[in-house]
């Protein structure tokens, strides 16, 4: 079978980039090596988790927050098997309908592990052991990432665990350690915190969500610490074992000093890594880099192999799904023939705990290295009635803006919602807004986006009405 699109992967970049290239009148085909589509995100990442992330956040303002609200609950325990069910329902519930997109827009779809014969064909090998052979005129790579793990730690998949492993486990540990500090494991960790287990979080940088803005870092460390998670930051983790149903896992402090926790889970969530391993890269003359496994492509997203593309987490930049679903679409109208565009320093990122946390654009930290003259607007959700009538008061808005242009130079926000609000920020960034811009802009009352007005007018002469 003949196509002018073939996609390999089915996950936010790939069912992505296969659905624009079919809305453009491209003939075009999707191979996905499981069961469903969807990948990692729908399947065992964005979808799964942020259902963990909201059913523990309703059962713990049920154990906390509930009374001030005058509501009043006898008995109230958790029946984490129904949140597990609960979870694989709204997974295949969205994963079948990315089978339905696919039919809607005449996308053919393989089941099976592609890999390249040559850089036009595809030889697909199905779960019955059969093969069939594709080609295509244009072949996009989106076979997205898998968890990093670290070489002298064995990950058993039952004590020592994955990001992959604690979205259906079959309880509620005591005590989670969890070795990192970044997004995932933090996403994770709350989940678990917030239905009673005892979290530990070991992180080898000075500092959590060591990637963002560090006021976010330090300002989301004190909200996760009275939900009671405990950190050991700048600690090296040397080791973790298993005897029975309890895991030790061991590290050295700052001071190189040894020190040793116990629990019965150990979620390993240094970062992930690149899937590329059987894909045959080598039989069309592609290399990945060491680190990282990632694959080189130039700024068009195309490698050095003409007609053969890569786009979201096998390539460079932030693993971020949104992220991938641009390049996909990028990459189908460049083969269309059109002319777009992507500016990676307006990708927004976020994390999922509650509060949220979401930051785009320049650090601080990125500003002062560059010698960028910027000023500060910043504003506390405690000063917010909208907040404070939901009782969700922790965090800030910290606006970034040029000293002389005045010009929006990055957003970081932590506290309610923010995942829905760094939106605003994007739009504003996308089209060179002013802090003053923004701030001569209606914002509804009482909302939590006036928290971005605010910080926006504290940015412009200092100029907040509400602090």
């Amino acid at each position: 079978m003949q196509y002018d699109v073939i996609v390999i992967g089915s996950g936010p970049g790939g069912y992505v980039a296969a659905i624009r290239a079919a809305q453009l009148g491209l003939k075009t085909a999707c191979i996905e090596k499981y069961s469903t589509f969807g990948g990692t995100c729908l399947n065992v990442g964005c979808i799964p988790s942020k259902a963990l992330l909201d059913s523990s956040e309703h059962y713990h303002n049920a154990a906390h927050t509930f009374k001030t609200h005058g509501i009043n609950l006898d008995n109230l325990s958790v029946d984490f098997g129904q949140m597990i069910k609960r979870k694989n329902e709204v997974v295949a519930q969205t994963t079948g309908g990315i089978s339905f997109l696919f039919k809607k827009n005449r996308i053919t779809s393989y089941q099976g592990h592609g890999s390249f014969v040559d850089k036009n064909t595809i030889k697909i090998k199905k779960t019955d052991g059969s093969e069939e052979t594709i080609t295509g005129k244009n072949v996009i790579i989106a076979t997205g990432s898998k968890p990093s793990a670290l070489p002298f730690i064995k990950i058993d998949k039952k004590r020592i665990i994955t990001s992959t492993e604690a979205l259906t486990l079959p309880e509620v540990p005591k005590h989670l350690i969890l070795i990192g500090g970044g997004v995932i494991g933090l996403e994770l960790g709350s989940v678990y915190a917030r239905l009673g287990a005892k979290v530990s979080v070991i992180e080898f940088m000075d500092g959590i969500i060591p990637t963002m803005d560090k006021a976010l870092g330090k300002e989301l460390q004190k909200v996760l610490t009275k939900l009671g998670m405990e950190f050991y930051l700048g600690h090296k983790v040397t080791g973790a074992t298993v005897k029975g149903k309890e895991v030790t896992v061991t590290f050295d402090n700052p001071k190189g000093e040894k020190q040793e926790l116990k629990g019965d889970y150990c979620l390993v969530a240094v970062g992930r890594v690149a899937y590329t391993d059987g894909l045959g890269l080598e039989n069309i003359g592609l290399t990945v880099e060491e680190r990282g496994r990632k694959i080189t492509v130039d700024e068009h997203l195309e490698t050095s192999v003409k007609g053969v593309y890569a786009i979201g987490d096998v390539i460079r930049g932030a693993m971020l799904a949104h992220k991938a679903e641009d390049e996909g679409t990028l990459v189908a109208e460049q083969i269309a023939g059109q002319k777009p565009h992507i500016n990676y320093n307006l990708i927004p990122g976020v994390v999922y705990t509650w509060p949220e946390v979401a930051s785009v654009g320049y650090t601080e930290e990125q500003l002062k290295e560059s010698g960028t003259k910027y000023k500060i607007g910043s504003f506390p959700f405690k000063a917010s009635g909208r907040a404070r009538a939901s009782m969700d008061t922790d965090g800030f808005v910290k606006v970034l803006a040029d000293t002389e242009t005045d010009e929006i130079l990055g957003v970081h926000m932590i506290g309610p919602r923010a995942a829905d609000m760094i939106a605003e920020a994007v739009t504003a960034m996308e089209y060179r807004a002013s802090a003053e811009d923004v701030s001569r802009m209606s914002h509804a009352h009482p909302t939590y986006t006036e928290a971005m007005r605010e910080a926006c007018l504290a940015a412009t002469e200092n100029r907040a009405i509400h602090i």
